[in-house]
């Protein structure tokens, strides 16, 4: 049994509909009669998942002392076209290299799902990662706003209609990549940029989506636990089981790894992950991303109940799908 919010496009009957399925089944790359992706989207997904992958480079933060979350993101420094927050990292939290505990044993959680388990034989795995950073907060309406101003990248649905300084939501994995692409090229060629993120592109570290596994070790630290902020539920830790996303940062969680919010509920984030089964390594992506057109997303949702949102529950959607519930956060990451 695994959590799966699978957004896609199938065909059925003759014609294309889209389907949100939060089912316990296995994936459809083990159910191929059932669930077969149209051709076209998963040649298009791995292309996208080849420019996310390999673009090539040209040539601790802290808020300040009584500033809200959601304040500091929505407002921009005389310099900061970006309104990222106003601090050494722009926001984002370095998390250090090492290893951590991915995935999940059923028999220490109850809640935990199948697609969890790392294999046959062995329940949890181990993942060495280099450090990276990783922003504190997803990405808000406000921010993404700023970015369709200043590209032109055509705006799409509803990703703008709520207040700035919600997470920005409805937005498809290729607009959360382009949004990571044009940060990346900004941070490069801005006069302003912080030298320790200057420092980190100029040496081949670029804005991107985290991976599965970069996301998890953000959501849960070295510990294993359930929950960013220990092993039980805790409704005043995130925004889980309500009826809307709440403004980035709302919830404060002092026992969440590296001081971020909303790791857990708000919306799903993206990752730059295909959907498949542990256990996980980055270096197949490329070879099996055309085998299924679902990518990873994480952390579970405003809609969703204390189950999906444990920090190893792992949802699959569609790449072209916009839904209220699903947006993302960034990392800059060395590979």
């Amino acid at each position: 049994m695994y959590a799966r919010v699978d957004v896609r496009v199938r065909a059925h009957g003759g014609r294309r509909v889209s389907a949100v399925d939060v089912a316990s089944h296995p994936p459809s790359r083990w159910r191929t009669g059932a669930l077969v992706m149209v051709a076209l989207v998963s040649v298009v997904a791995a292309w996208l998942w080849r420019e996310g992958g390999r673009m090539e480079p040209p040539g601790s933060a802290t808020l300040g002392s009584g500033v809200h979350a959601g304040e500091a993101i929505q407002t921009p420094s005389s310099a900061n076209a970006f309104l990222l927050p106003d601090d050494t990292l722009l926001g984002f939290v370095e998390v250090p290299a090492g290893p951590f505990l991915m995935g999940s044993d059923a028999a220490l959680d109850s809640m935990a799902f199948e697609i969890e388990r790392w294999s046959a034989t062995q329940a949890i795995g181990t993942v060495d990662l280099p450090a990276y950073l990783i922003g504190r907060f997803e990405v808000t309406v406000a921010q993404y706003r700023a970015f369709l101003r200043a590209s032109g990248h055509p705006p799409e649905g509803q990703a703008t209609a709520r207040p700035a300084e919600h997470p920005v939501a409805a937005v498809s994995w290729p607009d959360a990549l382009a949004y990571a692409r044009w940060l990346d090229a900004e941070l490069r060629s801005w006069s302003e940029t912080p030298e320790p993120i200057a420092r980190r592109l100029g040496s081949g570290w670029r804005v991107t989506l985290p991976t599965e596994a970069q996301w998890e070790k953000a959501a849960r630290s070295s510990d294993g636990r359930r929950y960013p902020w220990g092993d039980q539920p805790r409704p005043d830790r995130a925004n889980y089981g309500t009826s809307a996303p709440a403004p980035v940062g709302s919830f404060a969680c002092l026992e969440c790894p590296y001081g971020l919010r909303d790791m857990s509920g708000n919306v799903w984030e993206w990752t730059r992950s295909p959907y498949q089964p542990y256990p996980y390594d980055e270096s197949d992506d490329g070879l099996t991303v055309a085998e299924d057109a679902l990518w990873v997303m994480r952390g579970g949702s405003f809609t969703d109940g204390a189950q999906n949102v444990r920090a190893a529950v792992r949802g699959g959607a569609d790449p072209g799908a916009r839904r209220p519930f699903i947006g993302f956060r960034l990392v800059i990451s060395p590979d």
